[in-house]
């Protein structure tokens, strides 16, 4: 009776660090209604404006005082329809670290999110050896782990199922691909409300069973999960008739290294990954210190670029240590990095508690990212409708297009327009150049997926970042990080909500007429201001002497480019 009366203890604890992890998580209002549109469907998701709330930690106060019942906690708990993601579970782990992971996957199905785990161990070779006894030596290491894995799924109360049988083949060519009856026993697993744990193996051409690399099965499952959910109905607690819809909507890499380390950031981890814009560069760009630090980290980079091809252009990869178990709820919820990589670098990187070694890194498809020099570059009907869109306003066409003739100085564009900054030389009449941020324009379809951060990350590598090394961005017509940079400046209204994002990445603002007038002080500048007076920063350097009161009528007199 006493040990059935621990238990029950143990749950309630549990069930209590659940939910603080949720509130910890600190959803904003747009990333509710990102949940509650794929785990609450039938609600239809109001309209969005642009807005960027961060996750912040809850203060212990707030936490303590944190009731079961809070409503935004009782939809979490309750979703209404379930969605399938794939997991790999990197070992190997000590048994304290295993039951860690599981109640972290224990969490995720909680909140909807039905894992289809893969096993896999960096310690043994990462194909089956020619020598018999040593391959069946391996499989004999990776079928353990399945069962430690499902053991503590289970002890987690995560219902788990080992699957033995082989989901995968192997074509002659050695491709890696998974038949409709492979995939019935997954299905059959989720069908029953239990996680399927699977070995990495698949049969050959002759019918073998041949253990193979993890990351060869993940990319095998994301295809065929997502081409035979046509047609599907999705996963409920009570799935009605018709084939159950397993297209995967996460990518979780669980992991000893943590996140892929980053060169901008001197080996910390990535935050968030742009994969159209940034894939090629990170690969060209690790360091060689990194191949014995991080030795998956370029191997698991592919295997996001590859599953995510297959998925929705909503999902997202996640590559995580184990010592960061909260991180997969907050993402689940906010589908957003630990950090906003738009944030300033000092802030991100020597804050404590900040950006650690076991910080996870995001990753999504993301689109290209371009920078613009001339006119005759520019999309104009494109942007026009981007802007009016991002703004809900009218363009006054014939004026713009006048005054970027004049002033343009750079514009940035991700993907086909649906995000752009536009960047103008401003005062140049009073004997100035002011580096201007004249449009920062958004698609509300695209406000919330992470474009609005490689967005700014791009105009910084362009503006006030330029001259240092981790500016050197791979976006087509950037700079690379050569040239000096330049203190960027920009207006917004004195009542927009946009204000709060904007100010987490300034370094002031004043009132100006009736706007605030932001602006990014070049960090190459202050960087040498620093080490000049001993790392003491003056509140206003003597070369800075009465620049803002220079901006202010410059600023407050740019006509507005709306029409109403």
């Amino acid at each position: 009776m006493h040990l059935q009366q621990e238990d029950e203890f143990g749950e309630e604890e549990s069930d209590q660090e659940f939910i603080l992890n949720i509130l910890a998580a600190s959803p904003s209002t747009r990333d509710s209604r990102g949940y509650m549109a794929s785990f609450h469907p039938p609600t239809p998701e109001p309209a969005i404006t642009l807005e960027a709330e961060l996750p912040t930690a809850v203060p212990p106060a707030a936490v303590s005082a944190a009731e079961p019942d809070n409503q935004l906690v009782t939809q979490l708990l309750n979703p209404i329809v379930r969605r399938p993601a794939l997991v790999k579970i990197q070992g190997p782990f000590t048994d304290h670290q295993l039951a860690s992971i599981a109640r972290g996957i224990h969490y995720l199905q909680k909140l909807g999110l039905v894992s289809v785990v893969v096993i896999d161990r960096d310690d043994i070779p990462p194909y089956e050896s020619e020598n018999a006894a040593a391959a069946e030596a391996q499989r004999t290491l990776v079928l353990r782990d399945v069962e430690r894995v499902v053991h503590y799924l289970t002890k987690a109360r995560a219902p788990a199922r080992p699957i033995l049988a082989t989901v995968a083949r192997l074509s002659e060519e050695g491709d890696v691909y998974v038949e409709a009856e492979g995939l019935d026993h997954v299905r059959r697993a989720v069908e029953d409300g239990e996680i399927p744990v699977l070995m990495p193996v698949a049969l050959d051409q002759g019918c073998r069973s041949r253990r193979i690399s993890a990351n060869g099965v993940l990319c095998a499952l994301a295809e065929a999960m997502s081409t035979s959910s046509e047609g599907s109905v999705p996963i409920t607690a009570a799935p009605p008739g018709g084939r159950l819809d397993l297209t995967p909507v996460r990518l979780l890499i669980i992991n000893r290294e943590g996140g892929i380390p980053s060169y901008a950031r001197y080996g910390l981890p990535h935050l968030s990954i742009n994969l159209s814009s940034e894939f090629d560069y990170i690969n060209r760009t690790f360091q060689p210190n990194w191949r014995q630090s991080h030795p998956t980290a370029l191997s698991n980079l592919a295997l996001a670029d590859e599953c995510l091809s297959h998925m929705p252009r909503t999902s997202s990869a996640l590559i995580v240590s184990h010592r960061s178990p909260a991180a997969l709820i907050a993402n689940l919820i906010t589908n957003k990095p630990a950090h906003s990589s738009s944030l300033p670098h000092a802030l991100l990187e020597q804050s404590e508690g900040r950006i650690t070694p076991d910080t996870p890194t995001l990753i999504r498809r993301g689109m290209p990212v371009r920078i613009l020099r001339k006119m005759e570059d520019i999309d104009k009907a494109k942007l026009t409708t981007l802007m009016e869109r991002s703004f809900n306003r009218v363009l006054n066409q014939d004026a713009y297009w006048a005054r970027l003739e004049k002033d343009l100085d750079f514009v940035i564009v991700i993907g086909d327009y649906a995000a752009a900054a536009v960047v103008t030389h401003e005062g140049r009449d009073e004997g100035q150049d002011i580096c201007y941020l004249d449009k920062f324009a958004v698609l509300p379809s695209h406000q919330g997926d992470g474009t609005v951060d490689f967005l700014w990350v791009a105009l910084r590598d362009e503006t006030y970042g330029l001259g240092l090394q981790d500016a050197a961005n791979p976006s087509v017509g950037s700079l690379s990080g050569v040239g000096r940079g330049r203190d960027l400046v920009w207006r917004s209204r004195a009542n927009n909500p946009v204000n709060k994002w904007y100010f987490e990445r300034s370094n002031g603002f004043v009132i100006c007429g009736t706007n605030k007038m932001f602006w990014c002080d070049a960090e190459q500048r202050m960087r040498e201001i620093a080490q000049e007076t001993g790392g003491l920063m003056r509140v206003v350097d003597p070369s800075e002497s009465d620049r803002i009161a220079k901006w202010a009528p410059v600023i407050e007199n740019i006509k507005s480019a709306w029409s109403d």
